[in-house]
């Protein structure tokens, strides 16, 4: 259990989202903590990651218009583009086996 990162690296020394390192699929992730605040405006610069329950990435599509398979996007600091981590499809998940 935990929660795993494809396509890129968490430098915990630096505290920001790096190249993955070679032959290094699935890394773990430090644990989160979630502090709600009222009125904030998230970081433009921040990696907005998806998270998912399972590998697949795939879901059913619900009325809401949300995935089964999506949990909740996490904010995550880099000092590269953003858009980097898009193309290279970086995302995180809940379980490696389902």
């Amino acid at each position: 259990y935990g929660l795993f990162l494809e396509g890129a690296r968490w430098d915990r020394a630096m505290e920001k989202l790096q190249d993955s390192r070679p032959k290094e699929l699935f890394i773990e992730l430090p644990p989160f903590w979630f502090c709600p605040q009222k009125n904030r405006k998230p970081n433009s610069a921040d990696y907005r990651c998806p998270c998912y329950k399972v590998l697949s990435r795939k879901g059913t599509l619900l009325t809401t218009g949300h995935s089964t398979n999506f949990v909740l996007y996490l904010e995550m600091p880099t000092d590269q583009s953003v858009n980097k981590w898009i193309k290279a499809g970086v995302a995180s998940f809940l379980a490696l086996k389902h």
